[in-house]
């Protein structure tokens, strides 16, 4: 997934590790041959790898002195696969990293520089706020592939048909739309998430944030916190709010009811955009409403920022790195860009590559549009950790086992443990 927690599983495969690393292989680095280097990607395996295997086949026809072994790592796994290989100097030369990533490996030293290198040549090309996100202590430490962000994504029919004209700008507005949807359409108006990547804009929209990193201090108990969680508990009961569901499949049963027009409204990424288009409320691709996540009472509207960055490992050889850094900017370039937007409907980084095919297709358009409200996550290599004891609080706050206010000082607590020197 993009949403930034990897799973705990710590055991890397020792195998994969030997046959993936471009600098293990002592024949790949041989001056009369190619070099071969190792793309550990994090995508689909199913609906989205395709794509990136026919552009590797493109790269190497155009650079016959460079090979590309592809190996598929699965999202939830890759986090640690890639700890515990760099750890033992045999990390894969390209990485698709999750953005919450960089730090972390940065700050280990794992990832090489990329500043000045040809993989950022055309920096200027890419959104601000993505290279910003890719950057630790000053130096950039990947090139932005795909971006995301979360968005109240709704039924353009459903609403029509309660009489609402546009979308909710407002917290507020979105439970009265969800009270006339339940009125007019016989449906939910809106289903919420107690998972803490979604509550993340609950807090945007009162100009916090779980930790404020540049004062190093613990925010998530805050009052400005519990106002925006205040609110986002607010959605889970009134008329044409679903209750919440915290049990294991909550995703899919969110999902599912979204796409086969059972409730009107979501908070969802475009990671979705195709699973959108195979619902039966959406075989009508214009039918889907896309708009910046309602804000909170400090005014703004505010939703995180993800995707993937490809970076290089820095315990590579300098032939390694050299041919890691042309497929790099190979990859991410504007026409590679536009085609993995077309084939896999992810959103580019980059403004040239956003062309009129990319934007025929309505959900990468309507993501493009309210990618201003995406809000980088500060580079903190602890910082996406933080969700994990939110992800164990918040469905027990939700579901009625425990208060607010136990629920925020409990994971005040554990996140005291994750970031140390900060304050309370």
């Amino acid at each position: 997934m993009r949403r930034g927690i990897a799973a705990s599983a710590l055991v890397a495969s020792l195998a994969l590790t030997a046959t993936a690393c471009g600098g293990s292989d002592s024949d790949s680095g041989k001056s009369d041959g190619p070099v071969t280097i190792t793309w550990w990607d994090t995508s689909n395996a199913t609906n989205e790898a395709p794509a990136y295997k026919a552009l590797i086949q493109q790269f190497e026809a155009a650079n016959k002195d460079v090979k590309v072994k592809y190996v598929n790592v699965p999202f939830d796994q890759a986090q640690n696969k890639f700890d515990t290989a760099a750890g033992a100097k045999g990390a894969p030369d390209v990485l698709r990293s999750e953005v919450g990533w960089t730090p972390a490996f940065a700050k280990k030293g794992f990832f090489l520089p990329l500043d000045g290198t040809d993989a950022l040549a055309d920096q200027g090309k890419f959104e601000p706020n993505l290279i910003k996100q890719a950057q630790y202590e000053g130096k950039t430490y990947g090139v932005p592939l795909v971006t995301d962000t979360l968005a109240l994504v709704y039924n353009k029919a459903l609403f029509k048909k309660a009489g609402i004209t546009e979308a909710p700008k407002t917290w507020d507005e979105l439970k009265a739309d969800a009270a006339k949807i339940e009125d007019k359409a016989g449906v939910d108006g809106y289903w919420g998430s107690t998972q803490a990547y979604y509550a993340q804009p609950f807090l945007y929209g009162e100009g916090t944030d779980t930790v404020d990193a540049a004062a190093k201090k613990i925010t998530v108990n805050s009052p400005a916190a519990k106002k925006g969680y205040g609110t986002w508990l607010s959605l889970f009961s009134g008329k044409g709010l679903h209750k919440a569901d915290a049990t294991a499949d909550a995703y899919a049963h969110i999902q599912d009811a979204f796409v086969n027009g059972k409730v009107a409204a979501i908070i969802q990424g475009p990671w979705e955009i195709t699973n959108f288009y195979k619902g039966s409320a959406f075989q009508d691709k214009s039918n889907l409403g896309i708009a910046t996540v309602p804000a909170g009472s400090a005014g703004k509207a505010g939703a995180p920022t993800g995707g993937h960055n490809l970076s290089v490992y820095a315990g590579s050889d300098k032939a390694h790195q050299a041919a890691a850094l042309k497929f790099v900017k190979f990859m991410t370039s504007a026409q590679s860009q536009e085609t993995i937007a077309l084939k896999n409907s992810t959103l580019p980084t980059r403004s040239d590559a956003y062309t009129d095919k990319v934007k025929a297709d309505p959900g990468i358009a309507g993501y493009q549009g309210v990618l201003a409200a995406a809000q980088p996550r500060p580079a903190l290599p602890e910082y996406s950790s933080l969700w994990g004891p939110l992800d164990t609080e918040l469905p027990k706050v939700a579901s009625g086992k425990e208060s607010l206010d136990t629920g925020l000082g409990n994971a005040e607590l554990a996140i005291s443990k994750l970031v140390s020197g900060f304050s309370k």
